[in-house]
């Protein structure tokens, strides 16, 4: 299969573009989108006529005879409806559907979603889609808590209104699918498939096994996991998205799976969204290699990143950036001062330190029993399992004997032998009370924590065996039942993880002590309901502590978070010692964070491991923290790191940049709201008991009071709905009765309510938000369109002077994608003489619709209009139309041109660098991408152009 995207296409000789009404197969079609391939024009159509009604299909030019009707032919029709609802339906239907164009530089419909969005978010969407790039390929690096999420909703939702986000892509680590699901589908009104472990089986149930899984749906979200599977590559590899978001995307560098994966989605992808507050890992090809998956030619030949395209290319803000800091007020509680318990040791507890310190640690003789390869890293494993639990250490000491196996040489029987007597202490310590679990039972009572509380807490480990062990003994101390002691952890299925993080978020889960590993440090959302957060062990890693924190530490939380450390105090010097190493790291985080809003950056190495194996070095030689851990002052020194020192830049410069206020988009003005809009179509459409029955019958109740309305989908909605979000379709059986929230404040309540009431039982809304996006609204502009549409043009009487035609035009490149939209109002004073015409060209669809008298309310008289007129007025306002356009074509041919060819000149810049160097062979796999880049800037070149007549408006005093 040809990847039809990246390949250089033939010209097309049929001058077609979105909008344009076409005849195929003797059936009448409204072009809904086009696409340059290999076998000639690729057009997209939704059925208008009676038999196709509700229909859509693909045809290609060199299969199907195309042919379009020609607008300048369109018949002239007299609106007899009241107040011209039919006229004003059919238009804003049509520019609903229209695609605005890729160079628009203002947000249309995500600050019209249901979400608080905040001016430094405006400002990250606004970058992603500047119109100095050709195509929206960014990195949102902000740090833990900003709101990525929302910001990849409104990036999406934008690129949905231009006509860019009808294929799409989510990839994000397994615990957190259903929490990007909900968010997309309630906050956005973009519903998503989420093809999880029972998700995939019910494709696989659907599709014959040759099939493309990813062809069932336009709109996907999935598991690096699952995707990444062998026998799912090579369906990628076929399959091209509009948009595609990577989300995590630091796992995604190195020679992986994941690294294999998310080369195929870049190379079949237009827009690419990449997420991660931890974009450097310290290595520079680890951040080169996210930056070539965005633009190949954003890092040299050689391998060096080029710093003007980095920023550019990357989005970076931390919490006390002023423009974060200053805008995000009460929703964002500042955190409490971090609690540090040191918790002295049981004399069990001791009898292990001491094992540890004198046999493992610091052994006098200069060498621990470990045989294995790496000397002094293994008794750093051991100690670091005993300051989680007794539980952890018995389990290490466990494992490491089973792995010695049964054939030893002395070296390893000495080893067996002291792993056994470390095991024997570690068991009687697991027989007695630990002194650190006390600390933490007196602090869990102390919040109040208890079965029939509703308070919360998040307490972590990094170990397993620690987790299960905390749960049996807090379910008996607390007297909690299983269901309100949950655990997470990595070993559990894609769907039990999602399960429990929605769970805990709801105010009606019965969960009050939620234990979990790692897994729950990175993209999940525990703030809900919660602001205690515990480390009952702690990481040796600033990145991990911060990932950490920022689970509950975040945008959105409304009570002051409250961080505690539980430090366990062994009474041996040397162990002490290792333990002071670990209270001056926490202090660390807590100063990098009230200074920095970030500490992910203060040692230096961007990577969770780094930072662990630079920490046990510390303790392992005793050589003083401030050697790998910098104060913050030190740490903006020169480090040599020109990556960090670059993103840290970028971060300092987005904080200066003030954004500039944008004026709210205001629509067409046709219609007060989306909810006239959708009411006025309901009764247009089913306007007939025999338009009713023949769609399977619809029923609409509107409670504005309430903020509220319901509706019966019939059965081609129905049908359409089924690609709505699983869970939310059986919670709320929407197919049968759907209910809609008619105002942000009322759908922003219900939203809230089902996560906050204790009477809730799901995580989705009783009703959704009628925002711009919604599938309802897309539906009933189809219907609005299927009924009216037939290259016909009404005629009206409004307030204008003179007979006027709406004329717009638009520019299209090779993927049919809309590069330029201009409409025009051509007036005539004379209309026995139409050659003289007045042209005005407007700068929106608004402003043109004002100019026609169509805002205002209009009463149809019924009085007769003159047809005959209007029917010789709109080939000739066609023909002035097209004059007059070509000014506007030739600007927008111009700048976009350029910057193909600024595009095109750094592509062959690049290549003539690479066939410089000696090692040529080993850059053939990046100059292929690089030739496919070229091709891409081709296809953005314009080649077509459509003039629609759209509207007649009569003087409202004309007589017949």
């Amino acid at each position: 299969m040809t990847n039809t995207a990246l390949t250089a296409s033939p010209k097309s000789q049929l001058n077609v573009a979105p909008g344009s009404t076409v005849i195929v197969r003797d059936a009448e079609w409204i072009v809904t989108s086009t696409e340059m391939t290999q076998d000639g024009m690729k057009v997209s159509v939704q059925g208008l006529s009676e038999l196709v009604r509700d229909t859509s299909a693909v045809f290609y030019e060199s299969l199907d005879t195309i042919a379009p009707l020609d607008p300048r032919e369109a018949r002239v029709v007299a609106d007899t409806s009241a107040g011209y609802k039919r006229a004003r339906l059919w238009l804003d239907a049509t520019l609903r559907k229209g695609a605005i164009p890729l160079n628009e530089g203002k947000l249309t419909v995500s600050t019209r979603m249901l979400s608080d969005t905040l001016e430094y978010q405006r400002s990250a969407v606004l970058k992603a889609l500047d119109p100095a790039n050709l195509r929206p390929r960014i990195l949102i690096a902000d740090a833990v808590g900003l709101g990525k999420t929302i910001e990849i909703g409104m990036i999406l939702s934008e690129l949905v209104r231009r006509g860019r986000g009808d294929r799409t892509l989510i990839v994000t680590p397994k615990h957190v699918l259903e929490q990007m699901q909900h968010e997309m589908w309630t906050r956005f009104g973009l519903p998503f498939v989420r093809l999880d472990s029972v998700g995939i089986q019910r494709v696989r149930q659907q599709l014959p096994a040759t099939r493309n899984p990813f062809s069932l749906y336009k709109r996907v979200i999935i598991s690096i996991d699952t995707l990444k599977q062998e026998k799912y590559l090579a369906h990628l590899k076929k399959h091209r998205w509009d948009a595609v978001v990577i989300d995590e995307s630091h796992n995604i560098t190195g020679a992986t799976q994941n690294n294999r994966l998310a080369r195929i989605l870049a190379e079949n992808a237009e827009a690419l969204l990449l997420a991660s507050a931890t974009p450097h890992n310290g290595k520079a090809e680890s951040f080169a290699e996210m930056m070539r998956l965005l633009e190949p030619t954003a890092v040299t030949p050689n391998g060096e990143v080029i710093p003007s395209e980095v920023e550019r290319l990357v989005i970076r803000r931390h919490r006390n950036s002023p423009e974060v800091r200053d805008e995000v007020g009460d929703d964002w509680a500042e955190r409490m001062p971090l609690q540090n318990f040191r918790v002295d040791a049981s004399p069990a507890e001791n009898a292990v330190a001491d094992e540890l310190a004198e046999v493992w640690l610091h052994p006098d003789s200069g060498s621990s029993p470990y045989s294995g390869s790496v000397k002094g890293l293994f008794p750093w494993t051991l100690a670091k399992a005993f300051l989680s639990s007794p539980a952890a250490l018995a389990e290490s000491v466990s494992e490491r004997i089973r792995r010695l196996g049964t054939e030893l040489t002395s070296e390893q029987r000495r080893e067996r032998d002291a792993l056994e007597h470390l095991g024997e202490l570690a068991q009687v310590s697991l027989q007695q009370p630990s002194a650190k679990y006390n600390r933490l039972v007196e602090y869990m009572r102390h919040v109040g924590i208890s079965k029939s509380s509703s308070e919360r807490i998040v307490v972590f480990s990094e170990r397993v065996a620690t987790l299960g062990w905390l749960r049996s003994n807090i379910m008996k101390d607390f007297g909690l039942a299983a269901d309100q002691v949950e655990v997470l952890h990595g070993g559990l299925s894609d769907v039990e993880q999602q399960e429990i993080v929605e769970s805990f978020k709801q105010s009606s889960s019965r969960i009050r002590v939620l234990i979990t590993g790692d897994v729950a440090s990175e993209g999940v959302n525990l703030h809900s309901q919660c602001h205690e957060l515990v480390h009952f062990d702690i990481p040796w890693s600033l990145i991990r502590i911060e990932q950490r924190n920022g689970r509950i530490d975040r945008y959105g939380q409304r009570k002051r978070p409250q961080i505690t450390t539980l430090l366990l105090t062994p009474s041996n010097d040397k162990f002490t010692g290792d333990v002071r190493v670990l209270k001056r790291l926490l202090e660390r985080e807590e100063e990098a964070h009230q200074q920095l809003g970030d500490s992910g950056s203060l040692m230096g190495m961007y990577s969770a491991e780094a930072e662990e194996k630079a920490i046990m070095t510390v303790l392992d030689r005793g050589s003083d923290l401030d050697t790998v851990v910098p104060t913050v002052e030190k740490a903006f020194a020169a480090t040599g790191d020109a990556i960090g020192a670059l993103l840290a830049n970028i971060a300092a410069a987005s904080s200066e940049t003030a954004v500039e206020k944008e004026e709210p988009y205001k629509g067409s003005g046709l219609f007060a709201s989306d909810l006239d809009y959708l009411t006025t179509a309901l009764s247009e459409v089913y306007s007939t008991p025999a338009a009713n029955e023949s769609h399977g019958g619809v029923s609409w109740r509107e409670h504005r009071e309430h903020g509220t309305a319901e509706l019966t989908p019939p059965r081609d909605l129905a049908q359409r709905l089924k690609v709505l979000p699983q869970s939310y379709l059986t919670a709320r059986n929407v197919t049968e009765h759907f209910a809609l929230a008619t105002t942000r404040q009322r759908a922003s309540a219900l939203l809230k309510d089902a996560v906050n009431s204790p009477d809730s039982t799901t995580i989705w809304p009783e009703a959704h938000y009628l925002g711009p996006l919604h599938p309802i609204l897309d539906w009933m502009s189809d219907r609005a369109l299927s009924e009216l549409s037939r290259n016909e043009v009404f005629a009206v009487q409004t307030s204008v002077s003179h007979p006027t035609v709406l004329v717009q035009g638009s520019l299209t490149n090779r993927r049919g994608q809309v590069v330029a939209l201009s409409f025009m109002t051509v007036a005539f004073p004379n209309p026995d003489n139409p050659s003289f015409a007045l042209v005005e060209t407007h700068g929106n669809a608004r402003a043109a619709i004002e100019e026609m008298g169509l805002t205002t309310s209009l009463v149809n008289t019924g009085r007769p209009l003159d047809i005959g007129t209007a029917q010789r007025l709109v080939p000739v306002a066609y023909a002035k139309a097209e004059s007059n356009i070509e000014e506007v074509v030739r600007s927008s041919r111009e700048d976009i041109t350029n910057r193909v060819s600024a595009w095109r000149d750094r592509v062959d810049e690049w290549k003539s660098d690479a066939a410089t160097l000696t090692q040529i062979h080993s850059l053939r796999s990046r100059a292929h991408t690089v030739d496919q880049e070229r091709e891409i800037a081709e296809s953005m070149l314009p080649n077509q152009r459509l003039i629609r007549p759209l509207l007649v408006a009569m003087p409202a005093d004309e007589e017949a």
